[in-house]
């Protein structure tokens, strides 16, 4: 499935400037601008934007994946935060690893200027019918 032309995610998603640059093949490519309302108190980006810029980026692959037919939701995530982001732009490449048929793995990675800022491992779970 691919995703419709000027596609720009949720209103989480618009609400925090993410921006959706790629998705294709159960793969995405997002980027966020820090901006004074995503900073925490010691002036950097707050570790709640990252967790949502990963979080987006790997339920974005998903959808790409599936559509809205087949919603996955985040049943579990492990971030790492390897070191901080003071300003600039950040991007996130995220990826289905495991597509089963009820769970995913995915991953993701927050780069800015070549070195690694988050990684991350995920579990979705795949919403399917009661009934079936």
């Amino acid at each position: 499935m691919s995703l419709p032309a000027g596609f720009v995610g949720s209103p989480f998603s618009q609400h925090l400037g993410i921006q959706v640059l790629a998705a294709a093949d159960g793969c995405t490519h997002l980027q966020m601008t820090v901006t004074p309302e995503l900073r925490n108190l010691s002036g950097m980006l707050h570790g709640g934007a990252l967790m949502a810029l990963a979080d987006t980026a790997m339920g974005l692959a998903c959808f790409e994946r599936f559509g809205a037919d087949q919603p996955c939701v985040t049943v579990e995530c492990k971030l790492n935060f390897i070191r901080p982001v003071a300003d600039g732009v950040v991007d996130c490449h995220a990826r289905i690893l495991h597509n089963g048929k009820r769970t995913l793995v995915l991953e993701a990675e927050v780069i800015q200027h070549g070195k690694l800022v988050v990684k991350t491992l995920a579990t979705f779970a795949r919403l399917v019918s009661t009934s079936d």
